[in-house]
């Protein structure tokens, strides 16, 4: 017999984007995600990482159940992803409009025992690879997506149901919470959106997302551009 969700439907859609966007907020405020010489970031980040995954787990009945048929797409689009958005944003930061603001968290310089560095680094990749693709993906494309369709009840459409507004809406959305990343942001999501229309798969656009993390993580190690971390 299923469990049952112990709060509605929608809130357990919003609740773990609201709590993790709240944390990223009060990050800010107590200077704890100002990265530059700050002790408190590390365990900032950790703490949202580990929040955020206990919510999904604990809410997981709430949702639709996830279908991984086109996984395989899924991790192409994924892989065309990180060239885009480390090729686009490196584009752009050409400009002075879309400079990264402030100074990034550099974990070389942060960490003298090499165990702490790869403390960070492992809660770091788990936050990006495994925390995030899923909570994104469920708000954004699960449930934004069929409200913007079904403003009245999210479920009486279909996921990756075909509609002009949400494929278009949703990427505008997703750009707000990326900061100066807005624009490349952007064309990611209408990859995703795109993938999503076609295979009618949350799951491919989970993989399609922790694929472009997870190669965008590989990518801040080996080049040690901390920014786009």
């Amino acid at each position: 017999m299923p469990r049952k969700s112990i709060i509605r439907d929608d809130l357990a859609y919003m609740l773990p984007m609201g709590v993790f966007l709240l944390l990223i907020a009060a990050g800010g405020f107590l200077g704890t995600d100002t990265p530059a010489g700050n002790t408190a970031y590390p365990w900032a980040y950790a703490a949202r990482a580990i929040i955020v995954a206990a919510l999904l787990i604990v809410l997981w009945p709430a949702y639709t159940k996830i279908r991984w048929n086109h996984w395989w797409l899924g991790l192409i689009v994924g892989v065309i992803g990180i060239f885009q958005w480390v090729g686009m944003q490196l584009f752009l930061q050409q400009f002075e409009f879309f400079k990264p603001k402030g100074i990034a968290f550099n974990p070389d310089e942060f960490f003298s025992a090499p165990a702490a560095w790869w403390a960070f680094v492992v809660i770091r990749i788990f936050g990006a690879v495994l925390v995030v693709p899923v909570m994104e993906e469920l708000f954004w494309r699960d449930f934004t997506w069929r409200t913007i369709i079904a403003p009245n009840d999210f479920k009486l459409a279909k996921v990756g149901e075909w509609d002009w507004k949400a494929f278009l809406l949703v990427p505008l959305a997703f750009s707000l919470v990326h900061g100066g990343w807005w624009a490349t942001s952007i064309v990611w999501a209408l990859m995703i959106g795109g993938l999503l229309a076609y295979t009618r798969s949350i799951g491919a656009c989970i993989i399609a997302h922790a694929t472009t993390n997870l190669l965008l993580a590989l990518y801040v190690l080996k080049t040690k551009q901390w920014f786009f971390w």
